[in-house]
């Protein structure tokens, strides 16, 4: 067994696990929009369905979380290659 510990930076670590958080989002989004509404009630068990005018809100709520939640990570992202480029110039 090495007697070195595996190092990992943690600048290149966290890009890397923000960048995976970018490419799950859309599955995130997906699931939230087709999985969830497929739950819902729909009056045929005797319970209260759920609004039109819910489902729309939900919809639309869930489809602006996910830009701007895509937003402020694509952002982290940027910032964080500059910051790259600048400390390290090839």
């Amino acid at each position: 067994m090495p007697e070195g510990r595996l190092f990992l930076e943690r600048r290149s670590y966290r890009l890397r696990r923000i960048m995976d958080a970018l490419r799950m989002l859309p599955f995130l989004g997906a699931l939230l929009w087709v999985v969830i509404p497929a739950m819902w009630p729909n009056g045929d068990d005797g319970a209260e369905p759920i609004a039109l005018s819910t489902a729309l809100w939900y919809v639309f709520s869930v489809w602006l979380l996910a830009i701007t939640a895509s937003f402020a990570l694509w952002r982290k992202t940027r910032d964080r290659i500059d910051a790259d480029a600048v400390r390290s110039p090839d």
